[in-house]
């Protein structure tokens, strides 16, 4: 299966959940390399006054750090390209410690967490990563210290509300019942509907291939509920206006949110394209905002009237 929906939907997802917490960068690119990396977070220097309640994984945030999140078990070179990432960032900062003529300390240096589905024992004994229960759960595996590195093995995480934002980044059984825990949430809960559109376009993602294999479905089918409550959700918050116009003000909030999931911010052009969209049906419009192009959508609605 093809990483690229999983890879979108991971970061968007740590990235809303980490913003309230600090600085977040995504996708950035090693000079001179064919790599990038995922998300690197810098905790902010004021920390919040009423921080999310993010669990193991606000943990994991408390210092600077780089998240490597896969959708199967890396491989070796997957691991070493990530620990090679995570060097880059500490030989970029000594040289501007250095120019600086200042002091950097080991505390900080970023760590790397590879965030993963499942490992093997085999994995684990070739990095030596071991445990250590008296500061982490069970599922979370330390390299030596100097490599300042650490792994996840998602199904192994104890399924608590402590763990319940990275068992969702989990494959299968794990990640269903992650799924249907937050959909459980509150609906003033401030993370449940900006995870759950997330996880929805994900699986408009995925459901827009035009061939699927066997795992594919399998996901489509252990996203949709968190998809059909988002949807319904929308609609529902549309409906208030009353019935009809409550519809198409639910479609409307739709499309927004997967335009800016592509594009950020609306600009006018795109906000002037909506009405076009809306003359189709929800399983019409969601596929084609996310995956042609701007200049393909508007083409196609930009110049229609309402």
């Amino acid at each position: 299966m093809t990483r690229q929906p999983h890879d979108q939907f991971a970061k968007q997802y740590l990235k809303e959940l980490l913003e309230p917490l600090g600085e977040v960068e995504i996708s950035r690119e090693i000079p001179g390399e064919t790599l990038a990396i995922d998300l690197i977070f810098e905790p902010s220097p004021k920390p919040p006054s009423n921080p999310p309640a993010l669990g193991l994984l606000s943990q994991l945030a408390s210092t600077p750090c780089l998240l490597e999140p896969y959708r199967n078990c890396p491989s070796n070179p997957e691991i070493r390209n990530c620990i090679l990432k995570l060097f880059h960032v500490h030989a970029e900062l000594q040289r501007q410690a250095k120019r600086e003529q200042r002091t950097l300390d080991e505390e900080q240096l970023p760590r790397l967490w590879i965030l993963t589905p499942t490992v093997s024992d085999r994995v684990l004994e070739g990095l030596v990563a071991r445990p250590d229960l008296k500061k982490w759960c069970a599922g979370v595996y330390l390299l030596g210290e100097t490599l300042k590195t650490g792994i996840i093995a998602i199904n192994q995480l104890p399924e608590t509300p402590e763990t319940l934002w990275l068992r969702m980044l989990g494959k299968g059984g794990t990640q269903k019942r992650a799924i249907e825990q937050v959909v459980e949430l509150p609906k003033e809960d401030p993370q449940r509907r900006n995870i759950l559109q997330l996880v929805g376009i994900w699986r408009i993602n995925v459901a827009s291939k035009i061939e699927l294999d066997t795992e594919e479905r399998e996901l489509i089918m252990e996203l949709s509920p968190a998809y059909l409550k988002w949807r319904e959700d929308t609609i529902q918050e549309g409906i208030q206006q009353g019935l009809e116009q409550g519809i198409e003000r639910g479609q409307r909030l739709m499309i927004e949110a997967l335009l800016r999931t592509r594009f950020g911010e609306l600009d006018e052009p795109l906000l002037g394209m909506i009405d076009a969209l809306l003359v189709l049906s929800p399983d019409e419009f969601m596929p084609l905002c996310l995956q042609l192009s701007r200049e393909e959508l508007l083409e196609r609605f930009g110049d229609r009237q309402p």
